[in-house]
């Protein structure tokens, strides 16, 4: 297409973005196409995308409301840009996971079940009542036993105490419980118990007391004992604020250790009352709706006739066919989406608009190719075209060079990464982006190579796994190598992976998951890297004064905004105003902290530095830059030591685990997609990162979809040939290579056709 042609229909044109680390940038973004931000990590992408456009787009849309209607609104601060023209209103499409609550399911989460059950309160014989009672969120349709859960948790509680010792002595064995801490005391105050007699020597009803006693006001506590304060036994204690509640993920592999999870035995799984299982369409009741999956739904509707239920099976047909077009026709509408991967969660939310009537909007998304095969790319392209279609622009952040070559119109954000960033690089179509001397037109130029495989020492093996969509599955993987782990989202990878980390329960593995490192708001690289205290010492000796006066939750505090950078003025029915403190401009120390200097930098601006420019500063701090320099090694240079961690993505918190990780060898490394988020350039650092760790005789098994890492693997196990009970099979074991050969191998096709483009 020419470029007169690209922009025939309009621009959204912006002027002089200055946000975070933007050069201020003008530049003109094709409306009713599709643009693809590249660039590289930390360059100033999600700066101009989300923190800019997005972020006024939203602003201005929430000013159109009633003042009232603003104070229930998310607050969007004004971004620094001269002025945006053109702008359509923003759907944002991130990569925040959808809620992990065990009563979320597809079907509730997609809206489908409020239609479902509409239909079946209309047409289901016999009736059976209206549409709540078919929800298993509601008293009327909830299973009693369950609540609605469909599973019941029984806890082991021998795992729970050690009954040789006394309270005093620890009996208490799940963490949080131990002497002296607030759960403790719920049982130590109490005045119930002799805190100095061994568990064992408990009577029936001291010990029916201590363990299941429901919750109840305590009749004349000792005066320790909170007022407002209740006592609970042990057990339904455990139950009620750590197995069913936010706190629990944080206790997963302790929590695995004493609880059972089993169908509920009242309603098999089904979550809801024999009342609601009554109501019957076609021969099947509303459970057996939700337990097909989604292809088998849309065959059932086909065979609904009555004409009462035309308007919903319209509906419930669209809105499921928009699911199987993106791929996701395996899943079924009751699948939990607390057990959801990343990729199928943003691919549900896609589908939710897809079904939208709305036009003359930007969708605008954050890596949609996170977690997807090759294969499943062409869904979602094919998917976001039918949007772009309906007279809509669509703009994505990605670095995948299947998404960039789909694109309409690339900008690229460059040169380098943090302050060296923040410039337009280059604007044009893919072709151009091909001839062009850019960091991505370089990289994308590369041909895909295969490396010659290493001999492995020896072979980890599983046989007949049955878990999940697996059945009767047996695979081997190499020792002391580099094994990738491939095939479409939902095929079977972490089913398989799961089954090998047993295999190796007793050895000595490291686990790098994508889940979050237990941070907060106020946990930085810095915390993390535990340099803080280090570097507050730094400053102390130089200019002989206190360490805490280097701590902006402490002593050296700004005083007017407590450390926090920003002042808040709330405005009763208007947006609170947001400025940055005029007292230490956003520096979150005070003046007196601010006046004392290291090697010619006070401590806010050490705190500001990437990781990069950190590492010189830090030279004559030969501790401190090797921790550094860790995260330097693992591609995250462009990280600044004080940024927020709420702030990275999935990858980049894998990254941040790896890089305490690297000391080891002989060990086994088990990585799930840790090139996520990373640009083409970035990817090969950790290629050779990899290669060192083989190197020092460790053995890496990852589950990647990036082709250029898994070009340079030694062996590949790829899963298919799709997802849910359409996959579930190994369908090629050997070198990445050999792969190109097997039409089976979904993840060999793609390979091949990579290098077929480059050809």
């Amino acid at each position: 297409m020419l470029m007169s042609d690209l922009f025939a229909k309009g621009a959204i044109s912006v002027h002089g973005a200055r946000e975070n680390n933007l050069k201020d940038i003008s530049l003109e973004i094709p409306k009713y196409q599709t643009t693809v931000f590249a660039g590289l990590s930390g360059a100033g992408k999600s700066s101009l995308v989300f923190d800019t456009i997005a972020a006024v787009s939203r602003r201005e849309l929430n000013e159109t409301f009633p003042s009232f209607t603003q104070q229930y609104l998310p607050k969007y601060g004004q971004p620094d840009v001269d002025s945006i023209d053109h702008l359509p209103v923003a759907i944002v499409v991130e990569q925040k996971p959808i809620s992990r609550n065990s009563r979320s399911t597809v079907a509730t989460y997609t809206g489908i079940y409020s239609v479902l059950r509409l239909m079946f309160s209309r047409v289901g014989k016999p009736w059976v009542g209206y549409s709540e009672w078919f929800s298993f969120n509601l008293p009327q349709g909830m299973c009693p036993n369950c609540q609605g859960l469909g599973f019941v948790d029984e806890i082991d509680e021998s795992k729970l105490i050690d009954p040789n010792k006394s309270l005093n002595e620890g009996a208490m064995t799940f963490s949080g419980f131990q002497p002296g801490t607030w759960r403790w005391k719920e049982y130590g105050n109490s005045g119930l118990f002799d805190l100095d007699k061994p568990i064992k020597d408990y009577s029936k009803k001291e010990y029916d007391l201590f363990m299941h006693a429901p919750r109840q006001k305590l009749k004349n506590p000792p005066k320790e004992w909170a007022k407002t304060a209740q006592y609970e036994g042990l057990v339904p204690r455990m139950m009620r604020s750590v197995v069913h509640s936010a706190s629990g993920r944080h206790h997963q592999a302790a929590l695995a250790e004493i609880v059972t999870r089993k169908p509920c035995p009242v309603c098999h799984g089904t979550r809801l009352n024999q009342g609601a299982l009554k109501g019957k369409v076609n021969g099947q009741n509303i459970a057996d709706v939700c337990s097909m999956d989604l292809v088998n739904v849309l065959s059932f509707l086909d065979g609904i006739t009555d004409p009462l239920a035309k308007t919903m099976v319209r509906e419930l047909r669209s809105m499921i066919q928009a699911l199987v077009d993106i791929g996701l026709g395996y899943l079924s509408l009751g699948r939990g989406t607390d057990t959801l991967s990343g990729g199928e969660a943003q691919r549900i939310k896609i589908a939710k608009y897809l079904t939208s009537s709305l036009s003359d909007l930007v969708y605008i998304l954050d890596e949609p190719s996170v977690g997807l095969h090759p294969h499943d790319i062409q869904l979602i392209t094919r998917s976001l075209n039918k949007l772009k279609k309906r007279g809509n622009t669509i703009i994505l952040v990605d670095h995948n060079p299947a998404i960039i070559r789909s694109a309409d119109y690339i900008v690229e954000i460059g040169p380098q990464a943090g302050k060296g960033g923040g410039r337009v690089t280059f604007t044009g179509t893919y072709p151009e982006l091909l001839k062009s001397d850019t960091v991505t037109g370089k990289m994308l130029r590369q041909p895909t190579t295969f490396r010659t495989p290493r001999q492995p020492k020896e072979w980890l093996t599983v046989n007949h796994v049955t878990n999940h969509n697996l059945h009767e599955v047996s695979a081997k993987i190499p020792q002391g190598v580099m094994t990738v782990i491939s095939g479409p989202a939902g095929s079977g990878k972490s089913t398989l992976v799961s089954a090998f980390k047993q295999q190796v329960a007793d050895q000595d593995y490291i686990d790098l998951r994508q889940e979050s490192v237990g941070v907060n708001i106020r946990s930085t690289p810095a915390t993390y890297l535990k340099i803080l205290n280090p570097l507050r010492k730094l400053f102390a000796t130089a200019n002989d004064v206190s360490p805490q006066l280097f701590s902006y939750n402490g002593k050296g505090a700004c005083p007017r905004c407590k450390g926090k950078g920003v002042t808040i003025t709330e405005m009763a029915f208007m947006d609170p105003v947001e400025q940055v403190c005029e007292l230490c401009h956003g520096k979150r120390y005070s003046q007196e902290a601010l006046q004392y200097k290291y090697q010619g930098k006070d401590i806010s601006e050490v705190l500001n530095m990437s990781i990069t420019e950190s590492l010189d500063y830090f030279k004559d701090s030969p501790a401190i830059e090797k921790k550094v320099n860790l995260l330097e090694q693992v591609g995250l240079g462009y990280l600044s030591l004080g940024q927020t961690m709420t702030t990275l993505s999935g990858g980049e918190v894998q990254r941040v685990k790896l890089a305490l990780e690297l000391d080891h060898t002989g060990s086994i490394y088990f990585l799930d997609e840790p090139t996520t988020g990373l640009h083409l350039q970035d990817t090969q650092r950790l290629i050779d990162l990899f290669e060192k760790l083989v190197d020092k005789g460790n053995t890496l098994i990852l589950i990647e979809h990036n082709l250029s890492l898994i070009s340079q693997a030694d062996w590949l196990v790829d899963m298919g040939p799709d997802a849910g009970k359409y996959g579930g099979q190994v369908t090629f074991e050997g070198t990445p290579q050999d792969s190109m050969q097997d039409e089976n191998s979904r993840t060999g096709v793609a390979l091949k056709k990579q290098i077929e483009n480059h050809g």
